[in-house]
């Protein structure tokens, strides 16, 4: 019967390598963010002459939000993979090692997480904030009622960001 229990328990230990292709997705969808950001820098600066200091704010804003999504790809994909699936060779010694990396793990991993989607959350805000002084115009994308969700889904964003940060606070205070 230990034989069995030994193999079974390794092979629910090497399950953890299903998740590498979900991370190898990841960084496809990175990619796929790279196409976006060089697709619309490119349309700033061919277009920046004709446009209103408004337009360029929202497509700067939306480049900055392309970057926090990317950046909370790589927080995902390097630290859930070093952190659920294997060290990564090479990563100890390196010059460029991330500094949050360190001390990486799954609660540190889960609040880093809940402080880019705010970030990520904010800049959707203050789009739409902007966006906000052509409410009523025939062509507003922007009401009232979409603005008053955004608030409270971020405002919710916040409050779990809070809640889980202090959860794994009291957490490490038992360990």
């Amino acid at each position: 019967m230990k034989p069995l229990v030994s193999r079974m328990e390794s092979f629910i230990f090497a399950s953890r390598w299903l998740q590498a292709p979900l991370y190898l997705g990841l960084i496809v969808a990175q990619g796929v963010y790279v196409y976006k950001f060089v697709r619309e820098l490119i349309h700033l600066v061919a277009d920046a002459p004709t446009m209103t200091e408004t337009q360029i704010m929202l497509i700067v804003l939306g480049l900055i939000d392309v970057v926090m999504i990317a950046n909370l790809l790589i927080m995902v994909v390097i630290g859930g993979y070093e952190t659920f699936v294997s060290k990564i060779d090479g990563l100890v010694s390196h010059e460029d090692r991330p500094e949050w990396l360190s001390h990486v793990n799954a609660g540190v991993l889960k609040t880093k997480l809940a402080l880019a989607l705010i970030s990520i959350s904010s800049i959707h805000l203050l789009k739409t904030f902007i966006s906000a002084s052509d409410m009523g115009a025939p062509t507003s994308t922007v009401s009232e009622q979409g603005v008053m969700w955004q608030v409270i889904i971020h405002c919710t964003f916040l409050l779990s960001a809070l809640v889980m940060a202090w959860t794994d606070k009291l957490m490490q205070g038992k360990h």
